[in-house]
């Protein structure tokens, strides 16, 4: 499985709508803008058939060093985004196990 870039992105969907690249790159980084500016205050972003960005806490909880196992490290509370992917996404990644158990045994 490949990793998708921005600007793959980008050039796809330039290629199959005939828009520049650049009008291409505006509208999905003001569309990410949107999405971080959105979750930043703390609001749920969805998108329908495609899932949900929400901002969760993580509770402060106590580590330990590897290097130093004796010694505690307290890890503070943050938030962090969590993803739902939606039902038509689940859907269509469900059907992708097959391509992924052959990878692995290759």
């Amino acid at each position: 499985m490949a990793t998708v870039t921005k600007r793959e992105l980008v050039v796809k969907i330039s290629n199959e709508t005939g828009l520049t690249q650049q009008q291409v790159f505006d509208v999905i980084q003001k569309t990410l803008d949107s999405i971080t500016d959105a979750l930043a205050n703390g609001d749920t972003v969805v998108m329908r058939n495609f899932g949900a960005f929400q901002v969760k806490e993580t509770k402060a909880k106590i580590g330990r060093n590897p290097k130093n196992p004796g010694k505690d490290v307290p890890i503070p509370a943050r938030a962090v985004v969590k993803f739902k992917p939606g039902k038509e996404m689940k859907e269509q990644v469900a059907g992708t196990l097959p391509m992924i158990r052959e990878r692995e045994t290759d």
